[in-house]
């Protein structure tokens, strides 16, 4: 009787276990998106009127804000001319508009291509700034070293693989007409997106919106985003993700962020499954540090933007263990009940496919089994990159942009 007792309240725990985590899994990929699709019908978006100029000066430039691109750069060479040609083109007062191009230790001739592409005719009346560091400190160390020195009231970040739509800068003005908004997000896309990389940015576009609609979004996508100078603090130089965690901070001392879909960025560098994973290793173990550092918008004080961040960030830090967690749950529970056998053979075979078609490099050509194959990949390097930040191994050092000590060549135009 004894024995039957334990066991029969092993189960019980052994059930709680795999109920939660069976429910936090469901709710993390569907419940949140369907609440946040009930919850924006009663928040209906305000509308901000489409700025209008064409390129036409006016009185009304001398209304907007002034605008600084800060780059930093490591080893850009392919993209940086089209980038420039890009920025030249932007439908922005050219007496409002200047440019940060911070070479982070480049072992490449950047510096040079970007020098001989504002020789062009179409770039000439670009005001750019390009700053040579001759070792390579990282992303975090630049944008610190630089940021005392900027004098404008809006920073707009973006990578130099990324293209910007031409009237972004414009539209993104009109909404910091708002004292209260201290960033502003646009939407990211991918030039040669896979089936499953597409309909995940989708997905993650379509949430930021919502979010946004309920007050605030968090964080926000390197290739674009645009943030006040005054509300800017240094960031802790191992800091992973800063493009989640300095927008964040803002939004903590209770400015909003905002979110319109006309202001795009479009990611020109395509990746392959390797490099891909390697990029989600790296975000993983940024997503825990940051859940680690903005622990204190966990607290109901902070009321829909501590709901926000723990159903989509923080969730997501756990989501890969949850998994697992249900998976093993449920594998236990099988020899007690046809259900609990169905559910585990369905988890399973799910995985195994999955791992078949990440294994073996194939596309699949289902949608939907291609949008599977991305998520489990993204959660497995994203548990993956948990552990090795909490091991030691993320020394929070991107390879891709990077930094330098300040021995700079600056050529001003």
């Amino acid at each position: 009787m004894r024995l039957r007792k334990y066991h029969n309240m092993d189960n019980t725990w052994i059930i709680w276990v795999t109920a939660v985590s069976t429910y936090l899994v469901i709710y993390h990929h569907l419940g949140y998106p369907l609440l946040l699709r009930v919850l924006v019908r009663y928040f209906p978006p305000k509308l901000i009127p489409s700025p209008t100029r064409s390129y036409n000066n006016t009185e009304s430039d001398n209304q907007l804000s002034s605008m600084v691109v800060l780059m930093p750069a490591y080893n850009e060479a392919k993209w940086i001319a089209d980038k420039i040609r890009n920025l030249s083109s932007l439908d922005y007062p050219s007496n409002k508009l200047c440019v940060i191009l911070a070479c982070d230790g480049c072992t490449d001739n950047t510096a040079y291509i970007a020098s001989e592409t504002l020789r062009e005719v179409t770039c000439q009346h670009l005001k750019m700034t390009i700053i040579e560091y001759e070792e390579n400190e990282g992303k975090v160390a630049v944008i610190n070293k630089i940021m005392p020195s900027i004098g404008d009231d809006i920073v707009v970040m973006s990578d130099v693989s990324a293209l910007i739509s031409v009237d972004a800068l414009l539209i993104a003005a009109t909404y910091f007409i708002d004292p209260l908004v201290g960033v502003v997000n646009g939407r990211y896309q991918l030039l040669y997106p896979s089936k499953g990389e597409k309909k995940y940015w989708e997905y993650q576009s379509t949430l930021q919106y919502q979010e946004a609609q309920l007050g605030s979004t968090l964080g926000a996508h390197g290739a674009l985003y645009l943030f006040r100078r005054s509300l800017f603090s240094p960031l802790e130089e191992d800091t992973i993700n800063d493009d989640f965690v300095l927008p964040t901070k803002i939004v903590a001392r209770g400015y909003r962020s905002s979110v319109d879909k006309a202001i795009c960025a479009i990611e020109l560098e395509p990746t392959n499954a390797n490099q891909n994973f390697k990029r989600r290793l790296r975000i993983g173990a940024g997503n825990y540090q940051q859940l680690l550092r903005l622990m204190n918008l966990l607290h109901p004080q902070h009321g829909g933007i501590a709901f926000t961040f723990i159903s989509g960030k923080a969730l997501r830090v756990v989501m890969p263990f949850l998994m697992l967690t249900a998976l093993l749950a449920w594998l236990w529970l099988a020899q007690y009940h046809i259900l609990f056998a169905v559910g585990a053979a369905l988890q399973s075979v799910t995985y195994i496919v999955v791992t078949f078609f990440v294994v073996c490099n194939i596309t699949p050509k289902n949608s939907l089994l291609a949008t599977l194959c991305y998520l489990v990949s993204s959660h497995t390097a994203n548990m993956l990159g948990a552990l090795r930040y909490i091991v030691g191994l993320e020394k929070g050092r991107w390879q891709r942009v990077c930094l330098p000590t300040y021995n700079s060549i600056e050529k001003k135009r």
